[in-house]
């Protein structure tokens, strides 16, 4: 098998003459899209003009009705952009060689997985053991939005939602400051005369520098923390005296929640489990009615306290904090979410569709950190770390 060669005899064979890749790719992919089934997700993986680019490229592309009217998108829009429609998930399921979606499968879509098949996402497996045991049962291509990097570490796929998200987190966190949701009673920007709010931003990344933005231009007292002094000194450079920046350890970490009025969780490691930066004990000493806003929840929470919760009921009370760990925050504002994602998606999903996975790979390395299972093996260390499962290199398959 040539899995089991070595990687640079398989490179030999890869760039002899007539060698063939192991599967060839036929004139067209169909590619599918269906209606989210998350609770109150109303973003759709493809937009009318996703699908026009893939018709125009010479593919097939199948939408379930209706997947895209939460985000405003008609099924007549896919209609005239050259889709077929079909009634239910399962038929878009069992007719597409690749599925575009936003989130991840839940339990009622693992039984439509087909061996082969590319879904094409955020997958978020590391907080997710069964649906990893679903995809490599099945034997499932997952390519995965938020393990996609550059050499520099830059996350294209993950980026427009860290952004909406970062800035959505200190909306909705100054929302539940008021009291009526049992908040402290405290407006971010107070008025002359009266102090302003303390907000304390873990992490320095895209999701933390967006709650950055909104935060200062809010009028806030605010406070970065990152373990990554570069991030730090680049953030100064850009807020300069609008922010104070500190080093992201236990004590400073504790002492900060302590004057907090609002906390972001803006913690990532692509493909792992958040780290628990906020531990149960710091809540006892933060004022009550003070805010956590957890953005981490999908790779499982930075604070200790997390629990997933949804738009129709997205806080509780831990100690007296109030707790918002939404963990689809874009899908409050589907439009704009769709299309910022769909603008970043769409190039790596033509590349899949015109090329097929492996040539896909060859043609841009960018995407074999994107692939976290193939052929029933983990393929992403992190995601195998997680769990202490069994890591495959995917470049010991192609």
């Amino acid at each position: 098998m040539l899995h089991n060669l070595g990687k640079g005899f398989r490179k030999i064979l890869r760039d002899s003459p007539g060698f063939t890749q192991r599967k060839e790719r036929s004139e067209f992919m169909k590619i599918g899209s269906v209606k989210e089934i998350k609770k109150y997700e109303y973003r759709v993986g493809l937009t009318p003009d996703n699908v026009k680019s893939y018709v125009n490229a010479g593919h097939q592309v199948y939408i379930e009705r209706n997947a895209g009217v939460g985000s405003g998108f008609m099924t007549e829009d896919y209609v005239k952009a050259g889709a077929v429609i079909l009634d239910t998930a399962k038929e878009v399921w069992s007719t597409a060689d690749m599925i575009v979606k936003v989130k991840e499968p839940l339990p009622d879509e693992y039984p439509l997985f087909r061996k082969g098949q590319i879904i094409y996402t955020y997958l978020h497996l590391a907080a997710d053991r069964r649906l990893t045991d679903e995809m490599l049962r099945a034997g499932v291509s997952g390519v995965a939005y938020e393990t996609l990097a550059d050499r520099g570490g830059y996350l294209p796929l993950l980026a427009p939602m860290s952004q909406i998200a970062g800035r959505l987190s200190v909306q909705e966190g100054a929302k539940y400051l008021e009291k009526l949701y049992g908040g402290s009673g405290v407006l971010l920007s107070g008025v002359p005369g009266t102090p302003k709010a303390n907000v304390v931003i873990l992490g320095g990344g895209s999701v933390g520098t967006n709650a950055c933005k909104i935060a200062v231009g809010m009028g806030a007292n605010v406070t970065v923390m990152d373990i990554n002094v570069h991030r730090l000194e680049y953030l100064d450079d850009i807020f300069g005296a609008r922010i104070q920046t500190l080093y992201s350890n236990d004590v400073n970490v504790e002492n900060a929640l302590k004057e907090a009025d609002l906390v972001v969780g803006a913690v990532l490691i692509p493909g792992k489990k958040a780290p628990k930066i906020i531990k149960r004990s710091y809540l006892r000493g933060m004022k009550p009615g003070s805010v956590i806003v957890d953005v981490a929840v999908d790779q499982g929470g930075c604070c200790e306290t997390t629990q997933m919760t949804y738009h129709d009921d997205p806080i509780y009370k831990v100690d007296g904090v109030v707790h918002y760990c939404v963990g689809n925050m874009p899908g409050a504002v589907p439009r704009t979410s769709t299309i910022a994602l769909t603008n970043a998606t769409l190039k790596y999903g033509l590349l899949l569709a015109e090329n097929g996975l492996e040539a896909a790979c060859h043609k841009d390395e960018m995407l074999y950190s994107a692939v976290n299972t193939y052929d029933g093996k983990i393929t992403y260390k992190n995601v195998a770390d997680s769990f202490k499962m069994e890591y495959t290199d995917i470049h010991e398959y192609f």
